[in-house]
């Protein structure tokens, strides 16, 4: 397999330094598949003419595709596709966090295969290495090169599944790619493929030798779903499709990471009024006041949320955020910073029903005509 060497996270064997003449260089090798062809131009491609109003048409019948790719293997929990979404095209990572055997990487693996891109999965254990996610270096006696040899990162979409198995050093080497989409291995820097998502998932049973991801970690992932049960009807449906074979394998994919990364730019420039952005800071800071808690939102969470907001006004074909918008994402984006105090675990008190309550309680601003566009 041919790949391109300027291509992102590729590193040309010219530019890697060292000598000509036997000495040691440091170069890749083919073991990244190269990035996907830039869609053509053609009917229906809102990206060739430059048209924000045909980009947004093809973002939304796009992102109804994948929708249906993903309902089709994940059946009775609508929503999950849409928040999974918004943080693909907000530009963030994703924490899945329920029981076993709910779907959590099989939600992963939708998404992973309706987009055609390059996917990787990591499956957490204590003895996994940091090396063993970002890649190492390894030397050619007979070449007298060192060639770098990418881990699972190097991929579009990182499926990470049981991360809180791994120890806090492998976890942490998540850290940089996860925020500055890039890794350093041994001095030198490497730059990650675009689109870049993690959807990591987390088993909240069983926890005994396990290591809880830390707030610092979990402040980085954009949002945090739970997949839930799906209810009887779903669940015969499923017994159904899956009876004689699995969707999964015949999932073909609807669009590619090129056409995401152009709505990903397009989500950026979503317009957001000041009375949004401060309905944003309103329910953010309102957490870090709230006597049931003892740790509120960071200013990440009021980034994340305006981000993840815009890309589900985007999806609703819209280019402004409404209200309603950043309601529907304020419990999977803010609820897993929060830290209850003693007093409000002893009684119950859910990090999502407190952020469930701030919503009702925070006044939702009015909107006029110059809010919209």
């Amino acid at each position: 397999m041919q790949h391109d060497p300027h291509a992102p996270g590729l590193l040309h064997p010219q530019q890697a330094g060292g000598a000509a003449d036997g000495g040691t260089v440091r170069r890749f090798v083919d073991a990244v598949p190269p990035p996907p062809p830039a869609v053509q131009d053609g009917p229906g491609n809102g990206a060739a003419s430059g048209d924000p109003a045909a980009l947004l048409a093809d973002l939304v019948d796009a992102t109804s595709r994948v929708r249906a790719a993903i309902e089709t293997v994940v059946t009775g929990r609508p929503g999950l596709a849409d928040i999974t979404l918004a943080v693909l095209l907000a530009e963030g990572h994703l924490l899945v966090e329920d029981v076993p055997g709910v779907g959590k990487t099989t939600l992963a693996k939708a998404l992973a295969r309706s987009i055609d891109c390059a996917a990787g999965r990591i499956q957490f254990t204590p003895d996994l290495l940091p090396s063993d996610l970002t890649g190492v270096n390894i030397f050619r006696n007979d070449s007298h090169e060192f060639e770098f040899r990418p881990g699972p990162v190097f991929s579009n979409i990182v499926i990470g599944d049981e991360i809180n198995r791994a120890s806090p050093k492998t976890q942490s080497a998540l850290l940089e790619c996860m925020e500055e989409g890039q890794t350093t291995v041994d001095g030198t820097t490497h730059t990650l493929p675009r689109p870049f998502l993690v959807v990591a998932t987390q088993n909240p049973v069983e926890m005994e030798g396990t290591y809880p991801l830390p707030e610092a970690q979990r402040d980085r992932f954009m949002a945090r779903i739970t997949v839930g049960y799906p209810d009887t009807d779903a669940e015969l449906l499923m017994l159904e499709r899956q009876e004689a074979t699995t969707p999964l394998s015949h999932l073909e994919p609807v669009t590619d990471g090129a056409a995401m990364l152009r709505y990903a730019a397009f989500v950026r420039g979503v317009y957001a009024s000041s009375s949004v952005k401060r309905y944003v800071l309103a329910l953010v800071g309102t957490t870090r006041e709230h006597p049931g808690l003892r740790l509120g939102a960071s200013p990440r969470a009021s980034l994340q949320l305006l981000k993840a907001a815009k890309a589900m006004a985007a999806m609703a074909g819209r280019n402004h955020v409404l209200p309603d918008d950043v309601q529907r994402l304020a419990r999977p984006v803010i609820a897993h910073r929060l830290i209850l105090t003693t007093e409000s675990r002893l009684g119950g008190t859910t990090a999502e029903q407190m952020v469930d309550d701030i919503v009702r309680r925070t006044p939702v601003p009015a909107l006029d005509r110059s809010d919209r566009r």
